[in-house]
């Protein structure tokens, strides 16, 4: 297959080159990756500037904005050939429950499904060496195809692994919910003004079984599908009430 790779860390990533590696021997792997880091650029499009996209080796190309921009360049004829599929990551850091939302890595893989290919986002739940991208990188190169096959236009498909060698299962899951406690870090330089940096991390809660957080934490590996359709939930009853609806 004809395999389209990018990421949020950046073309130089670490979890990027395990993919190449990894998906090289079998399918025609094209990057197309954010020449730095982009992490928590969510779905941002470039609409009022140009994009820079400049090939950097052999069928890998560095581009100057987000995530979803390589993807929207990668399939819509920046390079000579039409993927099959998106593959995003390795992230460094995890994707799991509501940080999809955030998440520059996620994005590319929905972008992928909003142009009918399959998009798939992949994770490691760590943020420093030693990182086990191997094991994650050849487990898609070794289901690539069966991903492919189940994949509808509809979804997207989120895989988060643990930083271990080897997975204690490979599970499906639901996203959690992720709740952070974050705060201000001020910064007055000479010239006055301020600038601030958040910091701050999740919440230390209990975790439902069946999730991809509850997984991850007990060393599995988590394949999440994720709807990128809006859906109505039983909560819209609320407002079907005469005082909001119906003429205005």
């Amino acid at each position: 297959m004809t395999v389209l790779l990018t990421n949020d860390d950046g073309i130089l990533s670490p979890g990027l080159e395990a993919l190449v590696t990894a998906l090289s021997p079998m399918h025609d792997v094209w990057v197309v990756a954010p020449d730095g880091e982009r992490s928590g650029f969510s779905s941002k499009i470039t609409i009022t500037e140009p994009i820079r996209c400049k090939q950097v080796g052999e069928q890998r190309y560095a581009v100057s904005g987000s995530p979803a921009d390589c993807v929207i360049l990668g399939t819509r004829g920046a390079i000579p050939v039409k993927p099959e599929v998106v593959v995003s990551g390795i992230n460094i850091g995890p994707n799991l429950g509501t940080d999809i939302v955030y998440s520059g890595t996620c994005a590319a893989a929905r972008q992928a499904t909003f142009s009918n290919i399959p998009g798939i986002a992949l994770s490691v739940n760590a943020y420093h060496d030693p990182f086990h991208f191997a094991p994650l990188a050849n487990y898609v190169a070794d289901h690539l195809e069966h991903f492919v096959r189940a994949w509808d236009e509809d979804h997207f498909l989120n895989i988060n692994a643990p930083n271990v060698p080897i997975y204690k299962d490979v599970v499906v899951t639901t996203p959690a919910v992720r709740r952070y406690d974050d705060w201000l870090v001020p910064f007055e330089p000479p010239r006055g003004g301020v600038y601030y940096f958040v910091d701050g991390g999740p919440r230390k809660e209990s975790v439902p079984p069946g999730t991809d957080w509850y997984a991850v934490e007990r060393g599995e590996l988590s394949l999440t599908p994720v709807l990128v359709h809006p859906v109505n939930h039983p909560v819209e009853e609320r407002y079907r009430d005469g005082a909001l609806t119906g003429s205005a």
